[in-house]
């Protein structure tokens, strides 16, 4: 097997040479699915997060877009009656097309993933 053809395997098994990949946890609710959450987030995102929510004038615009902001950032996947969906584009607009339970969901998965994971960070 070549150079390529090695890199090719590593890179199709979701790895690079010598990438780490951060630990997920999973969020389960009947109606809403499963959730699959990334146990990292860089001091750059944490900025940029609280940034977001502390917002401007209008408290409700910058919670809405804090909560996607954190989604964008920790989602790894989500499946909804059996489609797993893992590609962030898709995953984004997945979220922005769900309904009032599923968006409930995805925001109490968020709370208690930053509860587990990342104390310092203020939940939404």
């Amino acid at each position: 097997m070549g150079k390529r053809a090695r890199r090719r395997s590593g890179e199709l098994a979701g790895q690079r040479a010598g990438e780490l990949r951060a630990p997920t946890s999973t969020y389960s609710d009947p109606e809403a699915g499963e959730l699959e959450l990334r146990g990292s987030l860089t001091p750059r995102a944490r900025a940029e997060y609280a940034a977001v929510l502390t917002g401007g004038s209008d408290r409700e615009d910058a919670w809405q877009r804090a909560v996607e902001l954190l989604f964008e950032r920790l989602a790894v996947a989500w499946t909804i009656a059996g489609v797993r969906t893992d590609s962030q584009r898709e995953l984004l607009g997945r979220y922005r097309l769900a309904s009032a339970t599923e968006r409930r969901f995805v925001r109490e998965s968020l709370r208690t993933h930053l509860a587990e994971h990342f104390p310092d960070v203020e939940a939404p």
